[in-house]
């Protein structure tokens, strides 16, 4: 997901080379239409995803990265997701 910024031609094919689909709303002066309306739903929902890694960056031991084994990093990553959503309810 990305803003109307990332709407180019040459960022379109890069991303379809690695298997990476680009979602984003099309620019004003845009002469070739490249997505109906349908995929921007999913955009609509992209605040989701940004406030979910602003909270996560509360958590000092998840941004800073203590452990060493990703194992640890992933386990207080799992416990740090709950109490999100039990503190947002």
């Amino acid at each position: 997901m990305y803003d109307k910024a990332g709407d180019c031609d040459d960022l379109r094919e890069r991303l379809k080379r690695r298997g990476i689909e680009l979602i984003c709303p099309p620019r004003r002066n845009r002469k070739r239409v490249t997505q109906d309306g349908r995929k921007l739903r999913r955009y609509r929902r992209r605040w989701i995803v940004k406030h979910t890694f602003s909270w996560i960056s509360n958590f000092r031991r998840l941004v800073v990265r203590y452990e060493r084994r990703l194992l640890m990093y992933q386990a207080f990553l799992n416990l740090a997701c709950p109490m999100i959503t039990l503190n947002r309810l």
